[in-house]
């Protein structure tokens, strides 16, 4: 019996767990892994596509459709997303956040109306972008927000950049004033307004640094959209109104495009501020980076096709040239390499069948269902535009 007992305690393990245990912890250990991989593929291919659909929608009825009335039209997307954060702070717990928050009429005089202006004055120039430009042109001249938005923290004193970065944003400059040179369409006003509305958005963004998050009021984009919209769809409002768009929008103006299709609008622009916490809440920031610059390299390739936009070269080499400054500008050396050799693990381990985490092939199913998915919406989409494309050439030939 002695002896039986010794040899029974020398089989345990030296932690006194059970193997049978250790082996159900390992599982439960790569089926939460699986379960995270999935949500952040989920979140990640929602914002995406909600971001990159918002975009296409707008300029598809302020341009294709005709409805020119931008500014109206963004005031409509403020109306819609304050009655729907109302709503849901009254009936979900999304909005939860801002009960840690102090907001009080002075802060909201002191800190949330000057900030509105600057959000107001980005939203309706970057609308009124759509008039005059393309989409490609547009995300190349967003590539410069960086740089403006350095220039702007080292105005206000947030920041002190070095000769380093410097250079990166200069190179980044120069690959958007290449692949400008090379704009068929170039519109001045255009231009103007993508700019104003750049700059508005970094002025915006450091007001935020200064006003909110220094004094300890930090607010999710749902939270943020709660207490800004508001003022915001005001504010627009009042811009409107010195404008033609009050004189010439009616009721038949709103009916030729449509009163579901701007029902519709509003909500996959108010969706996306909901898909943005989701993001922020399930990836990193180096996640984020690179998910954003994969959106914007979408966004020029499915604007091309649906609205046979003309890319010459040089403007290919510029955007290239600028998006690969504004890269490292983003991640830094040491990351860009991390990110590349973590890149170039996870293709070799989709390609071989190998699982990261542990023996189960969980992680691997998800992450090839979420390829599969990918390709294959993105070939149902295609199709139609690639099949009206091949009739157009017949009936030319």
């Amino acid at each position: 019996m002695p002896s039986d007992m010794s040899t029974s305690s020398k089989r345990q393990p030296a932690s006194g767990i059970d193997e049978k245990a250790g082996d159900y912890g390992n599982h439960d250990k790569t089926r939460w892994l699986g379960n995270k991989t999935f949500h952040t593929g989920v979140c990640i291919s929602s914002w995406i596509i909600i971001s990159n659909s918002t975009i296409l929608f707008n300029k598809w009825l302020i341009d294709s459709r005709g409805f020119h009335f931008p500014i109206l039209l963004t005031c409509w997307h403020l109306f819609f997303a304050t009655l729907a954060t109302q709503i849901l702070a009254r009936t979900t717990k999304l909005l939860d956040s801002r009960k840690k928050i102090s907001m009080s009429a002075g802060v909201y005089a002191r800190a949330i109306l000057p900030i509105s202006i600057f959000y107001s004055i980005s939203l309706v120039t970057s609308n009124m972008a759509y008039l005059y430009l393309s989409i490609p042109f547009i995300q190349i001249l967003k590539t410069t927000a960086p740089a403006v938005m350095l220039f702007v923290a080292w105005a206000a004193g947030t920041a002190n950049p070095t000769f380093a970065t410097i250079l990166n944003i200069f190179w980044v400059i120069g690959g958007v004033m290449l692949a400008s040179s090379g704009e068929i369409q170039f519109s001045l006003i255009g231009f103007l307004y993508q700019m104003g509305g750049i700059v508005s958005e970094s002025i915006r963004l450091i007001m935020i640094q200064l006003l909110l998050s220094n004094d300890g009021l930090k607010m999710d984009p749902l939270v943020g959209l709660y207490y800004f919209a508001p003022a915001c769809c005001l504010m627009n409002f009042l811009i409107a109104l010195p404008t033609n768009e009050i004189l010439n929008i009616s009721w038949q103006a709103v009916q030729d495009v449509g009163v579901g299709l701007l029902f519709l609008n509003a909500l996959i622009a108010f969706m996306l501020n909901i898909a943005s916490v989701c993001l922020i809440g399930q990836t990193s920031g180096l996640v984020m980076t690179l998910t954003g610059i994969l959106k914007n390299i979408l966004l020029v390739v499915v604007s091309v096709m649906i609205w046979n936009t003309q890319i010459t070269f040089v403007q290919v080499v510029g955007y290239t040239i600028a998006l690969a400054g504004l890269v490292y500008y983003s991640l830094g050396y040491e990351q860009l390499v991390k990110a590349s050799k973590a890149g170039l693990t996870w293709t070799s381990n989709l390609l071989s069948g190998r699982a990261v985490h542990g023996t189960s092939s969980i992680c691997l199913k998800t992450r090839r269902v979420i390829v599969t998915a990918l390709l294959m919406a993105g070939l149902i989409s295609l199709s139609p535009r690639l099949w009206r494309y091949h009739k157009y050439e017949e009936l030319r030939i």
